[in-house]
């Protein structure tokens, strides 16, 4: 199952999903666990059906027959010996008469009790949800394309719908606390590379920092996650340490999930001892305690000004994140924008860290990145054992101008963006070749993306195969050849062809409308012409008249079904992918880094002691326009100007119908 499949499967199921909410009584909180507690159900099932297979016929033959399969063998196949009243199989197939909803709570409880792990973190309140409902939901997670997924599709789709669920503000007073945006836990990941030793996350809410690292060291040569990281987290809230617990066992990952408030402890002893520290604390949080004993002696705070006196946790959070790490360690962490230049007792605890050299990179974040809250907030980087070179360094990324907007109210970054942040840091750490390898990756990219898209244009021409669309074939064809002519352009790295023939292929909606209208045309005349007496050619106009009608009803149902979903995507990811690389040419034309005004710029302590130590990128990095290509800036001005010009029109006659009354 390719990507784009995989992505079209994962909004299927929510939409199924969230369409059985909708007609409910649940709100998203109520509905978010169960629903979670299915996916592992699912994920569980198809993991064991794999590995019995799998196990089967590696198992050798004695004079009993064949070994019978353990727990511990299944374990070694990375899958759990599901017990029978707990497979999926079995509760799909129960009987109308018996209850569902105790047959889920028995087969939570037969899991957690082969599985201490898992104990007392899986749902067991299927009570109370509404019987229809909960067949219903398992028939969605039963469709043959689901039970014959594969792999790591279950974690992606687990993840996708923590990720809806978030957007909704399920589960969290303030929203969303539990899941940070996948973007920026991306972001984090790449910039400090965790790919051993022990990774910490003391604010770990469903525990993505986790999963994403092991997504990273897997794609980084395949390793084996468990034997390469050790993951430890910190949760204050029970919901999200199960949240977290859960999407651990759904990724095959082994880990410490402690239930616990990081102000007040450090349940897992790590302080000097973390080779990575990952985070999205909550902000600002005020009334924490610092008179209690443990604040006072917490040896994660500078012995003599690490109490703030501000009433919130900022700057106890970020020094925790220094004095977990060993001395060659990387913390990379989100944190309010008002932090960067907090002043009074803040400052002076910025001004320590900052003189320790540990501070590699501040990236600032513009708005809508949060599902629920649209503030801007800016990620730390800390490495303990940045290369003598960049000691007395840091680099700066105004990132508030760079995004992707994915609807009017969320933004992310694209993979290409990701890529280019990454290789910015690279570079600044010294590899020479960071930006010319960037560019052989964006390159690379545009030509996934167009291939991806020449597929999403064959896969609807097969959709439409057979169909009324057969008598219009003829129009497909010159936009797949143009798709491939951009496959041999991006080959040969010549954006600016390529990004030409974009507009070619875009719509094909109103070339077939034009073919339409000539169809109309033609009929038209031929039945003005026709001798009344022509029963035979008026049967056959009118059959033609018919195909007409129906053929545009087609038009319409594809413009509406395969216009967005199956080919609409795909040229979205290309134009961004050809955007990227575009961006990367302008930026870099040397192939070299260098200082980009409105973007990057590495600084020197001397120049962050002259502006009062601030960490803002915005401060040192300067101003540039960015303008958008997409947007037709003329025809816009034209619009305004004739509203304004109307506005006018429509004040002057209101002015004289005043005077007019007035006399």
């Amino acid at each position: 199952m390719n990507q784009q499949q995989i992505k079209q499967l994962e909004t299927e199921l929510w939409a199924s999903a969230d369409n059985l909410r909708a007609n409910s009584k649940l709100t998203a909180a109520e509905y978010k666990d169960p629903v979670l507690g299915l996916i592992l159900l699912r994920y569980a099932q198809n993991r064991y059906q794999q590995a019995k297979l799998s196990l089967e016929a590696s198992l050798p033959e004695t004079p009993r027959g064949k070994v019978k399969l353990t727990k511990e063998h299944f374990l070694a196949a990375g899958a759990m010996l599901v017990p029978e009243q707990s497979q999926y199989d079995y509760l799909a197939n129960l009987p109308e008469g018996v209850g569902i909803c105790e047959a889920l709570n028995t087969a939570m409880r037969l899991i957690e009790e082969e599985y201490t792990d898992l104990a007392g973190i899986l749902p067991k309140n299927y009570q109370e949800l509404d019987p229809d409902l909960l067949r219903e939901l398992i028939r969605i997670f039963n469709k043959d394309s689901v039970k014959s997924l594969t792999g790591d599709v279950f974690g992606r789709i687990y993840e996708y719908f923590l990720m809806k669920f978030s957007m909704s503000g399920a589960g969290a007073q303030e929203g969303g606390e539990f899941f940070t945006p996948p973007s920026l836990v991306q972001l984090i990941v790449n910039m400090i590379q965790p790919d051993h030793g022990i990774v910490h996350d003391n604010a770990c809410g469903s525990g993505g920092m986790f999963v994403q690292t092991g997504h990273f060291i897997e794609e980084r040569g395949g390793k084996n996650v468990n034997e390469t990281i050790k993951c430890y987290g910190t949760e204050l809230k029970s919901n999200n340490a199960k949240l977290a617990k859960m999407n651990l066992a759904i990724h095959g990952i082994e880990g410490k999930i402690t239930e616990s408030n990081s102000f007040y402890s450090d349940p897992h002893n790590l302080v000097g001892k973390c080779d990575f520290v990952m985070a999205n604390p909550p902000f600002n949080v005020n009334k924490v305690d610092k008179d209690k004993d443990y604040v006072k002696n917490d040896p994660r705070l500078f012995k003599d000004v690490g109490i703030p006196k501000a009433d919130n946790g900022n700057y106890l959070w970020i020094q925790y994140f220094y004095h977990y790490l060993n001395d060659k360690g990387r913390a990379g962490f989100v944190m309010a924008s008002s932090a960067t230049d907090a002043g009074n007792s803040e400052k002076a605890i910025r001004q320590k860290l900052i003189e320790t050299g540990a501070v590699d990179c501040i990236v600032a974040v513009g708005n809508n990145f949060f599902y629920t809250r649209s503030l801007p907030c800016h990620v730390w980087f800390l490495d303990r054992g940045k290369r003598e070179k960049s000691r007395d360094n840091i680099l700066m990324i105004d990132a508030r101008n760079t995004f992707r907007k994915v609807t009017t109210t969320i933004n992310d970054y694209s993979p290409g963006q990701l890529l280019t942040f990454q290789a910015i840091m690279n570079a600044y750490r010294g590899d020479l070749l960071a930006i010319d390898k960037l560019t052989i990756q964006l390159q690379a990219q545009a030509i996934e993306q167009a291939a991806a898209l020449v597929e999403a244009v064959n896969e609807l021409r097969q959709t439409c195969a057979g169909s009324l669309f057969n008598n219009v074939a003829l129009n497909f064809k010159p936009a797949q050849l143009e798709l491939a002519h951009c496959l041999v352009l991006a080959k040969d790295a010549d954006y600016a062809a390529c990004h030409a023939l974009l507009k070619t292929f875009e719509n094909p909606v109103p070339r077939l409308a034009v073919l339409l209208e000539n169809y109309k045309t033609q009929l038209d005349a031929a039945k003005k012409a026709l001798d009344k007496k022509d029963t035979a050619g008026k049967k056959q106009l009118d059959e033609q008249g018919k195909l007409l009608r129906e053929l545009t009803t087609a038009i319409n149902a594809y413009q509406s079904q395969y216009g967005k979903s199956q080919v609409g995507e795909p040229i979205q990811d290309y134009k961004q992918a050809l955007k990227d690389w575009q961006h990367v040419l302008q930026y870099f034309p040397d192939g070299h880094y260098a200082d980009v005004e409105g973007l990057c710029k590495i600084v020197d302590l001397a120049e962050v002691a002259e502006n009062d130590y601030s960490l803002t990128p915005g401060r040192y990095v300067g101003y540039s326009i960015q303008v958008d290509e997409d947007f037709d800036y003329q025809a816009r001005m034209t619009e305004i100007h004739q509203q304004l010009d109307g506005l006018n029109t429509k004040a002057n006659d209101l002015m004289s119908l005043i005077q007019n009354v007035v006399l």
